[in-house]
């Protein structure tokens, strides 16, 4: 599923070229997505005005000049690519947007596991959630401290729930815990506040460098130009079970924690 990384960098490539167009013709040819397309969807979207496209967690938002927000969620296996006037459609292409200057923007996804939605403030504010954005500058690690403090929780289930911190997801919270030298499975009431200093820091530095790197592709993932990132030759321990730890040599293992499986090194971190 693309994380916080790969949905920033759609937002980043697309909001420049989107900015201020109109949608001209919104084409719906499959609306069973894991959220239905509303039977408005489309009414509401065409003749719309483009604002500046941005990120909340793993959504990407565009608001419209009439107030409303467009709500793309990408779930495991979507893309939202910008093409020519001339672009054919092709197997999965489940949702076109034709704007003003003649290009596409077009929703593909295979597995149909993503939304497509317009929704008021309100309404937006209760899809996305109350957690705090993983790259919010008030996401401290002291915050990361007191709100760790009776958790029976693991840390790795901590930094995924959407709830608490937004936009993380199997990937980066594997690779963030072994820059932070914290063990995904460590009880996170038992999270020193040092570590959770160095888990904060860590997390930036992770996003930060993904981000640069275009995100990670691993299967699906493509930005909106239909260009894959290249942060996954970067990674250090996601899904390296049994290869050398690329900082001590000892063989990274895997465990599952909440239903996915999580890397580490059982040499470096604690």
């Amino acid at each position: 599923m693309p994380e916080l990384p790969e949905v920033e960098t759609i937002a980043r490539g697309l909001a420049p070229e989107l900015q201020g167009r109109t949608v001209a013709e919104v084409v719906v040819r499959e609306p069973r997505l894991r959220t239905r397309v509303a039977r408005d969807f489309a009414t509401r979207l065409r003749g719309r005005t483009l604002g500046r496209m941005g990120r909340t967690g793993k959504y990407l938002v565009t608001p419209l000049d009439d107030g409303a927000r467009w709500l793309v969620h990408l779930g495991m296996t979507g893309r939202l690519t910008i093409g020519g006037a001339h672009r054919l459609p092709i197997l999965h292409d489940h949702v076109e947007l034709r704007l003003d200057d003649g290009r596409t923007l077009v929703y593909n996804d295979p597995r149909r596991f993503g939304r497509l939605d317009v929704l008021d403030a309100a309404a937006l504010a209760r899809v996305v959630g109350p957690g705090i954005d993983a790259l919010d500058p008030s996401l401290t690690g002291d915050w990361l401290f007191e709100h760790s403090r009776g958790r029976r929780t693991s840390m790795k289930a901590l930094l995924m729930d959407q709830r608490e911190i937004a936009g993380l997801g199997n990937i980066y919270v594997s690779e963030l815990l072994h820059r932070a030298g914290v063990r995904p499975r460590r009880r996170a009431a038992r999270l020193t506040r040092d570590e959770a200093a160095r888990t904060i820091v860590a997390m930036r530095a992770v996003l930060e460098e993904a981000i640069a790197r275009g995100g990670s592709s691993i299967s699906d993932y493509r930005d909106g130009f239909d260009n894959a990132g290249s942060y996954q030759d970067d990674h250090l321990v996601y899904d390296r079970a049994g290869e050398p730890c690329r900082r001590c040599a000892t063989p990274i293992r895997a465990v599952v924690i909440v239903g996915r499986s999580s890397f580490y090194c059982p040499t470096c971190q604690r």
